[in-house]
């Protein structure tokens, strides 16, 4: 392929070179000044990219995505996708990267997938500061009085290192610090992350980092970031970084990618900066969530849309024939080979998730990705059976053939666009208690029978309630493999009790996480991770 020069790219979008910053030939940043020229452009419509529960087989959610965009703009109605950036970690570790695959693509891939614009490498630092401020406090008198055994704010990384969860600092002479314990979680679990991608522009960014919770004191008082007076270098280090980022597809129709956090463990979405642009550069948005529809769609529709004030106008939910398969019982090594039985099984999973969705209100259409070893018999069988529920769908060539293989499912899209006139619903209501919060979408969306709180997790919760954190959104950090949080029990689980290990507020980002089941802040990397096969 043939990339264009960015400048090429941004006059698509009718953006001048002036108002952006150049990284090269092939990426840029977009300048605060293009915001307040387009700020008065009608919004166009919002579509998210979802998909059912994730399998080693894989759905091709982004892929999808760009595949979608492309097809849009040859049908020529211009579409905007907005991607998350992609971290180190999996790009290293077990997913590997980001940037689509085949002819679906955003490119400069490699570029994409590393370093890119420096957006991560400012996110590390800024939450790293953060930490050696604390630090440096306590070893310079304590003024702040910080318990050092109750100091909530982490280091972090933006690799996969399993080393780094437990750790012990200032070991050593009296100079080298503190002695304590200290975690450290991937950059992009770290609250910094969550503040940045829901932060509504740079004034709301600077008072959400004020509000960062981020220690008690030894007499059982909160202490907030804004003691610590260094909002204006956390901004200063953040300031380009709050800038959306300008890459092309394959095919060199624009995206937008801008922000990153896991959905398994933060929220999962874009930045909202990152809507705000595309939405009034575009009369077509498309978004991706992370991982499925109870994850990243869920975080997505009932955080992000509510405090962006953001109204989707459909929803497309990705699936394989071989991940339903998957779900269904057959073992990744014979996923060629033709099961009917299991792919009946195994819909049960699209069907969850389409039900789910379909709650909130908003139009959905089923992409379902091809692979050569779809039977005819197993494709004619997921028809009838979407036919039977009166599912809309379509299936498309993404991967092997770009936009010329999604074209039925742009328009199949196109239609449910004319279908949503409805207002959003919300699994849950902000003036409802946390409990009540977290067993809406434990029952609702999981499909969980009860829900069960450790000590610890109740404990934290009578603080939380003692601090009149309440009227929060919750973010539900729970494995991405299963709809309980038991990655082993695929499909849709029944009559499973979802377990609660503990509860911590975001405070800055107004969530409340809560951590369901062994769910890590720093992953580990796999015994031959994929860092070996770079080129």
């Amino acid at each position: 392929m043939e990339l264009l020069n960015i400048d090429k790219i941004a006059k698509k979008l009718a953006i001048e070179s002036n108002d952006l910053i150049h990284f090269g030939d092939y990426k840029a940043k977009l300048k605060q000044s293009l915001y307040e020229k387009i700020k008065n452009n009608e919004n166009g419509k919002l579509i998210l990219v979802s998909a059912i529960t994730p399998t080693k087989a894989g759905e091709g959610k982004t892929t999808t995505t760009i595949a979608l965009a492309d097809a849009l703009n040859k049908l020529n109605i211009k579409c905007l996708p907005l991607l998350r950036e992609p971290s180190m970690g999996p790009t290293f570790g077990l997913k590997g990267g980001a940037t689509g695959g085949g002819k679906a693509t955003i490119e400069p891939s490699m570029d994409i997938n590393l370093h890119f614009t420096g957006d991560m490498h400012a996110l590390t630092s800024s939450i790293n500061l953060i930490s050696a401020v604390i630090d440096n406090s306590i070893y310079q008198g304590n003024p702040l009085n910080i318990d050092e055994n109750r100091i909530l704010w982490k280091r972090a990384l933006d690799c996969n290192d399993r080393e780094l969860r437990e750790v012990e600092i200032g070991l050593g002479s009296k100079v080298n610090g503190i002695r304590r314990k200290e975690n450290f979680v991937i950059t992009v679990a770290s609250e910094l992350m969550a503040i940045l991608c829901i932060a509504k522009d740079d004034n709301d960014f600077i008072e959400r980092v004020n509000n960062i919770l981020i220690a008690y004191s030894k007499d059982n008082k909160p202490i907030y970031l804004k003691e610590l007076h260094i909002e204006n270098a956390i901004y200063l280090l953040m300031k380009e970084a709050l800038l959306p980022n300008l890459v092309q597809t394959g095919e060199n129709n624009p995206c937008l990618v801008h922000g990153g956090p896991f959905a398994n463990i933060a929220h999962g979405c874009a930045s909202l900066i990152g809507s705000k642009y595309a939405l009034k550069l575009a009369p077509i948005v498309l978004e991706e969530a992370g991982f499925a529809a109870d994850l990243g769609a869920e975080k997505f529709l009932d955080i992000k849309c509510r405090e962006g004030k953001l109204k989707p106008s459909a929803v497309v939910l990705v699936a394989t024939i071989r991940a339903l398969k998957t779900h269904g019982g057959q073992e990744f090594e014979d996923l060629a080979i033709k099961n009917l039985k299991a792919l009946e099984i195994g819909s049960e999973n699209l069907l969850k998730h389409y039900e789910n969705l379909r709650k909130f209100n908003v139009p959905v259409v089923v992409a379902l990705n091809h692979f050569e070893s779809d039977d005819k018999e197993e494709i004619e069988l997921l028809e009838n059976i979407l036919n039977k529920n009166n599912i809309k769908f379509a299936f498309l060539d993404g991967y092997l053939k770009g936009s010329e293989g999604s074209i039925d499912l742009a328009n199949k899209v196109l239609e449910a666009l004319d279908t949503n006139n409805k207002e959003l619903n919300y699994v849950y209501d902000l003036n409802d208690s946390i409990k009540t919060k977290i067993e809406k979408i434990a029952k609702n969306i999981y499909g969980a029978k009860e829900v069960e709180y450790s000590d610890l997790a109740l404990e934290h919760l009578k603080v939380l309630e003692d601090e009149k954190r309440e009227n929060y959104y919750v973010c539900m950090a729970k494995t991405p493999q299963s709809l309980s949080d038991d990655s082993k029990l695929i499909n849709v689980p029944k009559d499973f009790t979802l377990h609660i290990k503990d509860l911590y507020v975001s405070n800055g980002a107004k969530f409340i996480v809560v951590l369901c089941g062994n769910i890590l802040t720093m992953p580990g990397l796999p015994k031959i991770p994929r860092a070996v096969n770079f080129k």
